[in-house]
């Protein structure tokens, strides 16, 4: 069969982006995972799918390089909203879910295949702490660490160590590595789960770095700066009513519409 596709970016993490109103795709995992190989695929950090929603404007379906089936993805779904844009689906704010639930992504600044989309993220109810460590879920589990030199860390290393804690985080995890430069600014690398390596951004990570960041040091900030290999993110939420409470989350970035091709799935 042959299957049109899209290769997208935003921040440096790419995607390879499918219309699937149809229903006709196939997303078995070794299908997926051919596709995003570096060297006899595409080349992606994940793949999504859109298909058509009841109720809302789409529905978003994300997988990773691997080719498992991910709940979320940050940087993914505000890809997913300009490709949604590019198709003509929806208005200014574009209405979707995703497996972890729905989501909202406002339109800005669109300039030909480019464009910066703010997307709402799920609330945050729960945070657990370790020594010198944090976890949550912003969509997908987030491990953050606070660090010195960012710059210095073993991403790949001490990554691949904590993803595959299965001791303490069962289902596995992202790892943030966070290096703190203001008030309202941090420098962050992610080793994501998944990809299995580092990846230039990460959305979900992004947000979740910066909640940890609020709740463990800068209490009454609560927007952030992020910068990540693949450019720059921002965060903003509000606070409370308890302290592991976080609601109104927006992730907002650049995304970018890089080609468009086609491939026959037998090639694969």
């Amino acid at each position: 069969m042959q299957v049109k596709f899209a290769k997208y970016e935003g921040a440096g993490n790419d995607f390879i982006l499918i219309d699937d109103r149809e229903e006709l795709f196939r997303a078995d995992a070794a299908l997926v995972a051919a596709l995003c190989d570096r060297h006899f695929g595409i080349g992606a950090d994940g793949l999504m799918t859109l298909r058509r929603s009841a109720e809302l404007d789409c529905s978003m379906r994300y997988y990773n390089a691997d080719g498992s089936q991910g709940e979320m993805c940050g940087n993914g779904a505000r890809c997913f909203a300009l490709f949604a844009e590019h198709l003509g689906i929806g208005g200014e704010t574009k209405y979707f879910d995703a497996t972890d639930g729905r989501h909202t992504a406002r339109m800005g600044r669109l300039k030909g295949m480019t464009g910066e989309v703010e997307l709402g993220m799920i609330n945050v109810s729960e945070i657990r702490t370790g020594e010198g460590w944090w976890f949550l879920n912003t969509g997908v589990p987030h491990y953050v660490a606070l660090v010195e030199d960012v710059a210095g860390t073993d991403v790949r290393g001490l990554g691949r160590k904590i993803r595959y804690d299965t001791e303490r985080f069962p289902q596995g995890t992202n790892v943030n590595f966070v290096e703190i430069t203001g008030d309202g600014t941090f420098r962050m690398r992610t080793y994501e789960r998944g990809v299995e390596n580092e990846t230039l951004a990460c959305g979900t990570g992004a947000t979740a770095a910066a909640i940890i960041t609020n709740y463990a040091l800068q209490h009454e900030t609560t927007k952030y700066r992020i910068t990540v290999p693949g450019g720059e993110l921002s965060v903003r939420f509000t606070q409370g009513p308890g302290p592991q409470t976080y609601t109104n989350i927006r992730l907002t970035g650049p995304a970018r519409r890089v080609f468009s091709g086609t491939f026959e799935t037998d090639n694969f």
